[in-house]
């Protein structure tokens, strides 16, 4: 279930496909597309990931997920500034883990659903 009635996705084909398999599974409690407001600072501007996701405790490693949906998971294929802002994300969330407890939020980046559930499963 989304926090809102309808997903903002743009028009983004990954992210409509990521919202149909979010919607048809039974692994996750709720899930939001994170408003433009959220923002994690960067040396090189701010940055909004995409999604964030509450998996159903004990179905999952991380029940709470933020994650970057890409089409491209190739870094060769990712501009300069998106790989600095993701690496940035990576250092942001794991500073929050090892302040308040251990893999409390899992940030990556997926080209899918079926990537996502690689990571979490």
């Amino acid at each position: 279930m989304h926090v809102q009635s309808a997903v903002p996705c743009g028009d983004s084909n990954i992210e409509r496909q990521f919202v149909k398999e979010l919607d048809t599974s039974s692994d996750f409690v709720v899930y939001a597309k994170l408003p433009h407001g959220f923002l994690i600072p960067t040396p090189v501007g701010d940055y909004n990931p995409d999604w964030a996701i509450s998996f159903k405790e004990g179905s999952v490693k991380h029940v709470d997920f933020v994650a970057e949906t890409k089409g491209a998971m190739s870094s060769m294929e990712l501009r300069e500034i998106e790989k600095t802002k993701i690496k940035c994300a990576r250092k942001f969330f794991n500073e929050i883990n090892q302040r308040f407890a251990p893999e409390v939020v899992k940030y990556d980046v997926v080209d899918s659903f079926g990537k996502l559930m690689e990571l979490v499963k």
